[in-house]
């Protein structure tokens, strides 16, 4: 079985929901205006979510920089990713930064290794590297320095991302799901070192069952920098109007 086709369940509850608007469609169910879609298609952008996998870890490893592992200092090889993720609020007048949001970012290295589990093919229980979280400051972005991760069987190139309450918000609600990479970009960056050592990639974004449900949504884009790539991912989400970020009313609640 693909490790990220392991679905972790989801209760979702009407009382406890945190709504993302995956297209103009689903806006029109969740009851908006023909204004309100025009200015959320013009100035928000609205993702779908996908499956946490297993490997999600509650390190709550505070950081910007998630390349190096705390334990002993190492730094993972890799293109450096330059990735800032922004997370706004719709509104009735389109889309408002959202601050004091934690946002967890997770993946595999170059090798298609993940941190801090235990798998047949590795086991690296105790190290933490490729994960932390960053709390959106007053323009909504959390910012992160990392690689472009490598592939492993079943998968197409991929990361993990969270948005959530603070942990100790009552009741704690979040929204997961993940990014993806235009192929021919990840075809430039694993024909370089380190990853070409670890030789072609068995499958592709159109490949990809879990991208197949909405990954073209997901899709971060990269360009080429001073220090390596960099891109900035948009995400809006929705929620009652009136209601405070840590009693949000919507998809999973930490309580359920």
């Amino acid at each position: 079985m693909d490790r990220d086709d392991q679905t972790v369940g989801l209760i979702l509850s009407r009382r406890h929901a945190l709504r993302l608007l995956a297209s103009g469609t689903a806006l029109a169910v969740a009851g908006c205006s023909d204004k309100m879609m025009s200015t959320a298609i013009a100035g928000c952008v609205a993702r779908p979510d996908q499956t946490e996998g297993p490997y999600f870890v509650d390190e709550l490893l505070n950081r910007t920089d998630i390349r190096s592992d705390p334990s002993d200092g190492s730094v993972k090889p890799g293109a450096r990713l330059d990735l800032n993720i922004a997370v706004t609020r719709l509104t009735n007048d389109g889309c408002e930064p959202l601050p004091g949001i934690y946002v967890d970012l997770w993946h595999c290295d170059h090798l298609g290794v993940y941190s801090d589990v235990s798998d047949p093919g590795f086991n690296t229980v105790g190290k933490k590297f490729l994960r932390g979280y960053q709390v959106t400051g007053e323009d909504g972005i959390a910012r992160f320095v990392t690689i472009v991760p490598g592939w492993y069987s079943g998968r197409t190139v991929h990361m993990h991302f969270k948005i959530r309450s603070a942990p100790v918000a009552t009741p704690g609600l979040e929204f997961t799901s993940q990014l993806y990479f235009d192929d021919a970009t990840i075809d430039i960056i694993h024909a370089q070192s380190p990853y070409v050592a670890k030789g072609q990639r068995t499958r592709r974004n159109a490949q990809d069952g879990i991208f197949n449900d909405g990954g073209s949504q997901l899709l971060v884009p990269i360009a080429l920098g001073d220090e390596g790539y960099a891109g900035t991912f948009d995400i809006a989400l929705q929620y009652d109007v009136g209601v405070e970020p840590g009693s949000w009313s919507g998809v999973k609640s930490r309580d359920d």
